[in-house]
C-alpha cells in the first residue's frame, strides 16, 4: 500500500487527527473513533506500514504516536515537484505568537 492509499481513507484520517493531540493505545483510540479493536489494529498497522505513525509499549499497553517527519514526494512532470512536509510543531512558539 502506497502513501496515498494509506491517506485516501476517512477512519484513517481520523486515526492521525487523534493522535495529532496526543500518543494513544489501541483501545482508547478505537472508542474515540467508534470502532472496534481489530479494526482500529488493521488501520494502525497500515500507517505504520505506510511511515505515518510509530508504536511504543508502556507496561502491556502498546501506545501509537505520529511519526516525527513525514515527507511525501509527488512529481508530475520532470520540470515540475510537489513536496508536502510535516514537522514537528513547536508549542512553546505557538503559544507566544498567539
Amino acid at each position: 500500500m502506497t502513501l496515498l492509499d494509506a491517506l485516501g481513507n476517512g477512519t484513517r484520517l481520523a486515526i492521525l487527527r487523534e493522535l495529532s493531540r496526543e500518543p494513544m493505545y489501541v483501545s482508547e483510540l478505537a472508542t474515540e473513533i467508534g470502532m472496534d479493536g481489530k479494526t482500529a489494529v488493521h488501520h494502525l498497522s497500515t500507517l505504520e506500514e505506510a511511515g505515518l505513525v510509530e508504536h511504543y509499549r508502556r507496561g502491556n499497553r502498546k501506545y501509537y504516536e505520529l511519526a516525527r517527519r513525514i515527507e511525501l514526494r509527488i512529481a508530475p512532470p520532470p520540470e515540475r515537484a510537489f513536496v508536502l512536509q510535516a514537522d514537528p510543531i513547536d508549542d512553546e512558539s505557538e503559544s507566544e505568537s498567539s
